[in-house]
């Protein structure tokens, strides 16, 4: 992985075709809500099998946490979209094909010539992109349980929300006064 991805740092801002056909950008997919980011082997691969089938069996809690997940391989689309289907996934899977993403990270598993896949890697990024963890996932016990994912999505998310504790007297009062500035989806509240 290249030098500068490391916790603190912005992740870039990769635009790929999606599963569907459709250009995406990471930032425009994150929105304001953390993210869960898998840069994964590929469809052929049975340690990213079992990696999204933990997460597919979790996306109603990552889900209704307001927390985006995406995978990107080096699938074309129709191995990334039967993928996705394969493991009953809910998220965007994305293409890179091209190894645009592979070669700019500086992360080609050049132990598998035959594939050329990325080498398994797993982010939890803040808004903005920012990378809050980073797991090398190579070996199957690198890559982050859900439990592991919890924690610091509990950490990431503790950090971006504003109203993460609504008990402080400054929330309430601020909610009283009609400002919800500071509250999820934090807009004001229209007059």
């Amino acid at each position: 992985m290249r030098a500068d991805i490391v916790p603190g740092a912005t992740f870039p801002d990769y635009e790929l075709t999606d599963h569907t056909k459709i250009r995406r950008k990471l930032s425009e997919m994150q929105g304001i809500d953390p993210m869960i980011l898998i840069l994964s082997r590929g469809s052929f691969c049975p340690k990213d099998h079992q990696q999204h089938l933990e997460l597919a069996a979790n996306y109603s809690k990552i889900a209704v946490a307001y927390t985006r997940v995406v995978t990107i391989s080096t699938d074309n689309i129709l191995e990334a979209n039967e993928f996705r289907d394969e493991v009953g996934a809910q998220w965007t899977f994305l293409s890179d094909a091209g190894r645009h993403v592979q070669k700019d990270l500086d992360i080609q598993e050049y132990t598998d010539p035959h594939h050329d896949p990325m080498i398994p890697h797993t982010l939890v990024l803040k808004p903005g992109l920012v990378i809050h963890s980073i797991y090398n996932g190579y070996w199957f016990w690198g890559r982050p349980s859900f439990e592991d994912l919890w924690r610091d999505l509990r950490e990431a998310t503790r950090e971006i929300r504003q109203d993460w504790d609504i008990s402080t007297p400054e929330l309430r009062a601020a909610w009283d006064a009609g400002d919800q500035s500071r509250f999820y989806p934090y807009r004001s509240k229209p007059n």
